[in-house]
């Protein structure tokens, strides 16, 4: 595990609409722009082999990310005959982008601030709001309405982390709601915030009613 004085003070960040990665949490990708091959290939010579995974900004312009996003080790790697990468991040902690980096590099790479997110180094959270028999209801008609499929019964046994952040990465909502669940200051917020969400898509709801 990563401690505060092993993130670096630069990162190199990975723009992907949808794409969320939380603390603990894994996330595969396969990579297969060549600046994100070679962004793959620097990352695995550094020593702590961080990568920002971060949301463009919605109707922002080009290039607008936001702000918060979570950075992740690279923790699997495999290459196809075709020279694509299958990789897997691991979140170790959100970040705060400060100021983007010159010079010459096919990827993108910002000087970045870890200190508003301390706790996310530390052990797993708990939910001690979390009630498990309506959560699970609430998820069972999501899933239906959805059209979804999962293993319910290793859903019901998942620690509150693992459920919450999981459902949080997989479920399909927007790329702003994929961004106000990454930037919920506890689990508890978190698990209130993605009830809200499936409450809202069950009501048939859009973004625009919910704004």
């Amino acid at each position: 595990m990563l401690s505060a004085a092993d993130l670096p003070e630069t990162i190199p960040v990975f723009p992907l609409p949808g794409a969320l990665l939380l603390p603990r949490s894994r996330l595969p990708l396969h990579i297969f722009e060549p600046r994100y091959l070679q962004m793959i290939e620097d990352c695995m010579k550094t020593p702590a082999r961080l990568i920002g995974m971060i949301q463009p900004r919605s109707g922002a312009g080009a290039g607008k990310l936001n702000t918060i996003g979570c950075a992740g080790r690279l923790t699997a790697f495999s290459e196809t005959e075709d020279g694509r990468y299958m990789i897997t991040l691991t979140g170790v902690s959100r970040f705060r982008l400060l100021a983007e980096t010159t010079g010459f590099c096919p990827y993108r790479k910002f000087t970045v601030d870890w200190s508003d997110f301390v706790a996310d180094l530390g052990a797993p959270e708990h939910d001690p709001g979390l009630m498990r028999k309506p959560f699970m209801d609430l998820l069972k008609r999501y899933f239906c309405e959805e059209e979804l499929r999962t293993d319910w019964e290793s859903l019901g046994q998942a620690e509150d982390e693992l459920l919450i952040n999981s459902l949080s990465m997989l479920c399909p909502f927007s790329p702003e709601d994929k961004q106000a669940l990454l930037e919920a200051p506890s689990l508890s917020t978190r698990r209130e915030t993605l009830i809200t969400l499936m409450e809202f898509a069950l009501h048939g709801g859009s973004d625009e009613d919910m704004m």
